[in-house]
């Protein structure tokens, strides 16, 4: 299956049209999967569903710069950063809204974390990622496929060409970095 996903991108990539009408049952399932899981971090009263970030995330791949995709990792790895990029924007938009309350920390885990994170704690994570990235960007590509992509460790070495122990590696520094720069900004 990720072979003929792999061929249907590449085709994709080249112009081929119906290339993409068959991409698109064999990825949604996966990037409803990935929405799900990041939307069951928020709190119950979470004004966006599923199904519209997917929806979301989908068009914003389908109608953005032409990508020369080079395989399935590739893919929701890109996927990855559409998802955090509408997560971070809706979180902004809701706290511009609220102006509300300081956050409580979020757990930097790639399992689902108990209790929900609420816009600011968002905010604060894209934040210190962006902050990561100016140090190293291959850490922060790890948490935004790991976090915000659900992508194994296998899938998000072979998205970035290093080894899987690499990988391991790099996300335990990000998170340790991440978490000591978050309960900064708390302070």
């Amino acid at each position: 299956m990720s072979e003929d996903v792999t061929l249907l991108l590449r085709r994709w990539s080249g112009g081929d049209a119906s290339a993409l009408e068959a991409l698109a049952p064999m990825v949604y399932t996966e990037l409803r999967r990935l929405a799900h899981r990041q939307l069951a971090r928020e709190r119950d009263d979470h004004t966006l569903q599923s199904t519209a970030l997917v929806n979301e995330a989908f068009l914003r791949l389908i109608r953005g710069p032409e990508v020369q995709w080079q395989d399935r990792a590739h893919f929701y790895a890109v996927s990855s950063q559409m998802i955090r990029r509408i997560l971070v924007d809706h979180a902004r938009q809701k706290h511009a809204e609220k102006r509300g309350a300081g956050a409580a920390m979020m757990e930097l885990n790639e399992e689902l974390a108990p209790g929900a994170p609420r816009a600011m704690e968002l905010i604060a994570l894209d934040d210190a990622l962006a902050d990561l990235a100016k140090l190293d960007s291959v850490q922060s590509q790890i948490v935004e496929m790991r976090f915000f992509g659900g992508l194994s460790t296998e899938e998000i070495a072979c998205a970035l060409g290093i080894a899987p122990r690499t990988v391991r590696r790099y996300w335990a520094s990000a998170r340790l970095w991440l978490l000591r720069e978050m309960s900064r900004e708390k302070k």
